[in-house]
């Protein structure tokens, strides 16, 4: 046998030529996701529209011409060699002639808005117009033109004209209709044109026919007697009304404000008339962000404004006076409702997970009693008698509880863990001693045959279904099958910890999957902090509907340890600015103050939004206190005092729960615990402070500790198939422009900030040359300037400091060589010359 391995292995390896499908296959994958993929792909599709454009309009001209051309086109011959009248030749001409005269007529152009649309919008990652719209519409246009000028062509019997209107599909399509019901048929294409626009645009059917309302009575004198000033009182009523209507109208997102310019005194305003309050005129279910700012309606005289809120007869505005005016629009307008942001927006079903065949338990009655016996022999072999014992089954393990004889010390159980799983040959038992709540000692043994958990079974349960929790999570199956539902917002937070391949990951993606089954895009965003980069990246795909980022990052799911560091500190600041909103608003907590706003008393104008709950996510801990230390810790700890509040919730885990990664600062301010598999009872104090999570039996098994008590759960299992799946269903839907977008922070973690300490008079005088040969080589390296430059240590990591501070080479960053911030000469002679 050794004379077949190879005596070189590595020459062999190179000589052997790779599986060209292996290579096809990655290659594709690949290159399939990446931006310039994407990129190309949409300037193809705008090209193709272009194409069409140009293409179809000559066709209209020219198509006499080219239609014999392209008609007797052969694959082979000198047919090919033949010229078209289209600019873009035979292949325009036979795109064009196929669209327009074989299938849709001239209503074959809705395509081409469709194509630049969607192609902008892979190239640019921006959408000009709504591209879902856009392409529902188009589709039925197009089909309904054409089948509307097929009507009027079969008619005529204009056969031989009907490629300029309808193209084949309205012809042949009026032509089967005509045969069933005759000239009927129009009626039906025009029914199906109003079950399209009635259902599509979502019209009001119920105020298609009511009677328009009266008109206010401004006085109750004869217009004789009335003076004048109060006939242009009227008018000038019926003129704002028509102005806040159409203003209504074209800023739907807007907020509207009510301005006073004229400077009259207070009392030449006649007494039927209203106060004027400068405050908003919150458009009902707009966003609450003032981004694009509000718009000003500004009203000349104080004769313009209505008597009374009941004179402005859109139901779209609203004037935010007092209490009573509130209690008043309430009863008109109802509550405001966030969701409607994203009005039609599905949450994912059920049909997205799989079946799995559980069959039968897998605990029998025969395992039952000899785990029972042995047990009871056990014990007696050290003189404990049992007076009962009862099983639970549950998914992973049987819990028996045990009540012993009278006289009987729990410690002396206790100690007996080892004997009883040997007697067992168990791979491991837990002993709980006693039962919080009940009279009895429990002793856990695993099922020689355990039972899977599916992610469908506990999703769709009628249990966490109908949980009215404000973020609902459900992790899997109690020890006597229950399906354990619970809220994170009351946790507040949950630190997570388990060896590697102990469920961990599957742990969190159940977190995240519940919380998107549960929660709209407006209640609820994702900070997810991924640094092995691919855990989490199944959620990119969610980015403009559930994620969070910081403004000008590239992606959402942040895995470069300077951007966490910069995102922690950022959710900080928007930390800090929730507070003063609820400050402001004379509230205690998240709850409260989106009560308060849901019921419109709040100001949008004065900075007040409706606030979505926001989850942080740390996939993996220990890496960010290795190379990050206290500029994590802080944060982190910092968050998990003070943001439960006011609706920032923290999900840590890490694989590694020793004290210098878990430290009691993090540990003090995370209450609740859940802590998979872990390889020593050390590490289970450390998550735990008590033992147990080492004798668990992995694969979902875990501990979840709130407070004094623990709970022993299966996880459910949900596949990466099945998280793909969800997350391309809430992709694929309409969400908002961009990822919510926390406060910025300007940090020190790329020297940027540094630059204003750096000293020009005081720096060295290699400073150029030293600048000049760290670009030149890409390495901020000190020992590359000490050779180069023939300079000693110090000299040269002052030099390093110095470069730091001007932002040429990035911060320190241990054995590392430093970043180099500037990439090429020409920059960096700028850069110098602006130092």
């Amino acid at each position: 046998m050794a004379r077949n391995i190879p005596k070189n292995p590595e020459r062999t390896n190179k000589e052997r030529k790779p599986s060209s499908q292996f290579s096809f296959d990655f290659n594709i994958k690949k290159f399939s996701k990446s931006s310039q993929f994407h990129f190309i792909l949409g300037l193809l599709l705008m090209f193709l529209g272009v194409f069409m454009l140009f293409s179809f309009t000559s066709y209209l001209f020219t198509g006499d011409e080219d239609q014999s051309e392209v008609e007797t086109l052969q694959i082979a011959g000198d047919a090919i060699k033949k010229k078209a009248q289209n600019p873009f030749g035979l292949y325009g001409a036979k795109l064009a002639h196929l669209l327009l005269f074989r299938l849709f007529g001239i209503s074959a152009f809705l395509l081409i808005p469709i194509l630049v649309i969607s192609g902008f919008k892979l190239s640019f990652k921006r959408e000009l117009i709504p591209l879902e719209k856009l392409t529902w519409q188009s589709i039925f246009y197009m089909l309904w033109l054409s089948l509307f000028f097929g009507f009027f062509i079969f008619m005529l019997e204009a056969e031989e004209n009907w490629s300029s209107l309808c193209g084949g599909v309205g012809y042949y399509l009026n032509e089967y209709m005509y045969d069933i019901i005759g000239w009927a048929s129009i009626l039906v294409i025009f029914f199906i044109l109003t079950v399209f626009v009635v259902y599509y645009y979502e019209v009001d059917t119920s105020t298609l026919f009511a009677p328009s309302p009266k008109e206010p009575e401004i006085f109750e004198e004869d217009e004789d007697e009335a003076p004048e000033e109060n006939i242009a009182n009227a008018k000038n009523i019926k003129r704002v009304r028509e102005n806040l209507e159409l203003l209504a109208l074209e800023n739907e997102d807007d907020d509207v404000v009510v301005q006073r310019e004229d400077n009259s005194d207070e009392a030449n305003i006649r007494p039927y008339l209203p106060p004027i309050v400068e405050t908003p005129i919150p458009v009902p279910n707009a966003k609450a962000s003032t981004a694009k700012g509000p718009v000003a309606l500004t009203i000349e005289n104080v004769e313009d404004i209505p008597e009374s809120i009941d004179e402005i007869e859109d139901e779209t505005l609203l004037l935010d006076i007092n209490e009573d005016a509130n209690d008043e629009v309430l009863k008109k307008f109802g509550l405001y409702d966030p969701m409607l942001d994203l009005p039609h927006y599905k949450y994912p079903t059920l049909d997205l997970m799989k079946e799995y065949d559980m069959g039968k338990p897998n605990v029998s009655q025969e395992e039952l009693k000899a785990n029972s016996d042995k047990i009871v022999d056990t014990l007696a072999n050290y003189g404990i008698g049992i007076a009962s014992i009862k099983a639970t089954i549950g998914p992973t393990v049987t819990l028996y509880e045990i009540i012993p004889d009278a006289g009987v010390r729990i410690s002396k159980i206790k100690n007996l863990e080892d004997d009883i799983a040997l007697s067992l040959a168990a791979l491991g038992i837990r002993i709980i001693a006693p039962i919080p709540g009940k009279g009895t000692i429990g002793i856990e043994v695993p099922n020689k045959n355990r039972e899977m958990v599916p992610v469908k079974m506990v999703i769709g349960c009628e249990k966490f279904q109908k949980s009215n929790a404000d973020l609902p999570i459900v992790l899997g199956k109690t020890i006597s099958n229950d399906i354990f539902v619970t809220d994170l917002a009351k946790m507040p937070h949950l630190l997570m910890a388990g060896a590697t391949g102990q469920g961990k990951s599957v742990g969190l993606n159940m977190i995240l999957t519940s919380l998107l089954y549960k929660k709209h895009p407006s209640q609820l965003k994702f900070v997810l902090v991924d640094p092995k980069k691919v855990e989490l990246t199944l959620f990119n795909k969610i980015e403009r509907h559930f994620l969070a980022m910081l403004p000008n990052a590239a992606e959402a799911i942040i895995t470069d340890t300077k951007k966490v560091v910069h995102t922690l500190n950022s959710l900080c600041i928007e930390m800090d600015n929730r507070y003063n909103l609820l400050k402001d608003a004379g509230c205690r907590n998240l709850k409260e103050y989106n009560a308060k706003f849901v019921n419109r008393r709040l100001n949008p104008d004065k900075g007040h939004y409706f606030m979505p709950y926001i989850v942080l996510i740390i996939d993996e801990l220990a890496d960010l206190m290795m190379t990050a230390g206290k500029d994590v810790e802080q944060p982190i700890a910092r968050l998990a005092q003070l943001a439960r509040a006011i609706g920032i919730h923290l999900v840590v885990a890490t694989q590694r729960p020793s004290v210098n990664v878990i430290t009691g600062t993090i540990k003090a301010n995370f209450p609740a615990r859940l802590s998979f598999k872990v390889t020593s009872k050390i590490d289970s104090r450390t998550i735990l402070d008590t033992g147990g999570a080492e004798q668990l039996v992995g694969m979902g098994d875990m501990l979840l500790s709130m407070g004094s008590d623990i709970i022993r759960l299966q996880c459910a299992f949900v596949d990466t198939p099945e998280v793909e799946d969800v997350c391309e269903f809430i992709g694929n839907q309409q969400g908002y422009d961009s990822a919510y977008m926390l406060p910025e922070f300007e940090g020190d973690g790329e020297g940027g900030s540094e630059k204003s300490d750096f000293d020009p008079a005081s720096r060295d005088q290699f400073f150029d040359e030293a600048a000049r040969l760290i670009v030149t080589h890409q390495q901020g390296s000190t020992s590359l300037i000490q050779r180069r430059l023939k300079l000693g240590y110090n000299r040269a990591g002052r030099l390093i400091d110095q470069l730091e501070a001007a932002g040429i080479v990035g911060a320190f960053e241990g054995s590392k060589a430093r970043e180099v911030l500037i990439k090429d000469m020409e920059t960096l002679e700028r850069h110098l010359k602006s130092l």
